[in-house]
Parts: structure tokens; sequence; C-alpha cells
């Protein structure tokens, strides 16, 4: 049995380690750990820079994070202050009550989800539209990939811009791939009829014929394709000329 001085020890440990735990009360660095992080994930994920909430500050968190800081104008040492995390906390809540649901602007037809969660394109969609889903598909079912796709097309897995550009350039609509932010400035502004991009400095994502093609789908549906949308708050939407 442990002495009551020791017992009163690790209770006040126990007391100071779950206080550690709350958001926003201590300084966030790659390394950290907890649901402090794993709330900051979900905050960044949910404000448009893409982040998996598994409670661990890694390098992936630290380059969300960085992406976050550049564009509220703060120094993006990767380090998430008390203050930061307020922000982000504030900004995530603004996406989600400004614009909880974006549907894409009306196509003759919808695509809809097979078996395998694949997509299968309407018998009325343009060759384009046929083969920016035909090119989805053929990595839909492969691993996230920082970085994947931007060094060459064929890749073993893809990130979020990266999946994006392989899909257009499936299509022709593309030549090279872009980063996320290089979405805000690509083909015309505003929603397509058939496809829309979205894209901000941290992260981009695609609507094409009413469903949504993008790397945090694969948490739920295991490869890119979802009919679920998601808050287009804080994005830029472009379109290919036409479509």
């Amino acid at each position: 049995m442990l002495p009551v001085l020791a017992v009163a020890v690790l209770g006040l440990t126990a007391s100071a380690d779950a206080l550690a735990a709350k958001y926003g009360s201590r300084t966030l660095r790659v390394g950290s750990s907890g649901s402090d992080v794993r709330a900051l994930q979900r905050y960044l994920d949910t404000s448009g820079y893409e982040t998996t909430a598994d409670g661990e500050f890694g390098p992936a968190t630290r380059r969300s994070l960085r992406s976050f800081e550049a564009s509220e104008g703060r120094r993006a040492n990767g380090k998430a202050s008390r203050y930061e995390q307020r922000l982000v906390r504030s900004r995530a809540a603004a996406a989600e009550a400004e614009e909880p649901l974006v549907e894409p602007a009306p196509a003759t037809e919808e695509a809809t989800l097979d078996a395998n969660g694949l997509a299968v394109a309407p018998a009325s969609a343009p060759p384009e539209v046929q083969a920016i889903i035909a090119a989805g598909n053929a990595i839909a079912s492969k691993p996230y990939k920082y970085g994947g796709g931007h060094g060459r097309w064929n890749d073993t897995g893809y990130d979020c811009s990266g999946s994006v550009s392989y899909a257009l350039h499936g299509a022709g609509l593309l030549d090279t791939a872009l980063d996320s932010g290089g979405f805000m400035s690509w083909g015309e502004p505003g929603r397509g009829t058939w496809i829309t991009v979205y894209g901000n400095p941290g992260h981009a994502y695609m609507v094409v014929a009413g469903l949504r093609f993008d790397t945090s789908a694969r948490r739920t549906t295991g490869n890119r394709w979802t009919d679920e949308m998601r808050s287009s708050s804080g994005y830029t939407a472009r379109h290919p000329a036409g479509l």
C-alpha cells in the first residue's frame, strides 16, 4: 500500500495532467500529444486545413498549422499558442455556422456510388466529366500521401491537391499538378454546372456531378468519393470553362 503522502502526490499529478489536457491550456508543438492535440487537429480540418485527428502533433499537423498561421497573417512557426488554439476553434465554428452544407450547382443528372464506393457517371455527363470520374476511380482507394501526385502522375499515394490534379489531368483539363493554393486561381471563378474545385492555402477538394472527391472522405468511406458535402466556407470555388 502506498503511503498517504504518495497517494496525494499521485492525485496532484493526475489533476495536473488532466488540466494540461484541456484545450488551450498549453502551447502545442511537434511532439505534443493528447486530447487537446486531437481537438486542434479537428478544428484545423473543419477550418479547411486537412489534418488527421490522431492526437499526435507530428510534421503533418505542423504543416497544416503553418498554412493556417500564414493565412491569418501570423508568424508561421508551426507552434500553436493558447491564443492560436482559440483562433482556430473560432474559425472552425464560423465555418460550420456560416455554411454548414454547400450543394453543387445542379447538373442534368448526378453521379452515383456503386457497391464499392466508386463513382458511376450519369449517361448525360459530358466526356470530360466521364473522364474525370474514371481517373478518380483509378486512384480512389490509394492511400493519402503528402506530396503524392506532384512529382509524377502515377504515384503510390496522393495528397488532396494531387488527387484533384490527377483526376483533372485524366480529362485533359490540367497539364501540371497544382497545390491547393494554386487551385484558387485556376479555371473560371465560381461554381460550375458539372465540376467545381474548392481551394484554399491548406486544402483542395472537388465536386463532380454531385459527388465530392476529397482525401478526407477516406476516413469514412475508404476512398475519395462521397455523397456527403462539406462546408466551403474559407474556400475559393473555381470551375473549368463550360463545365
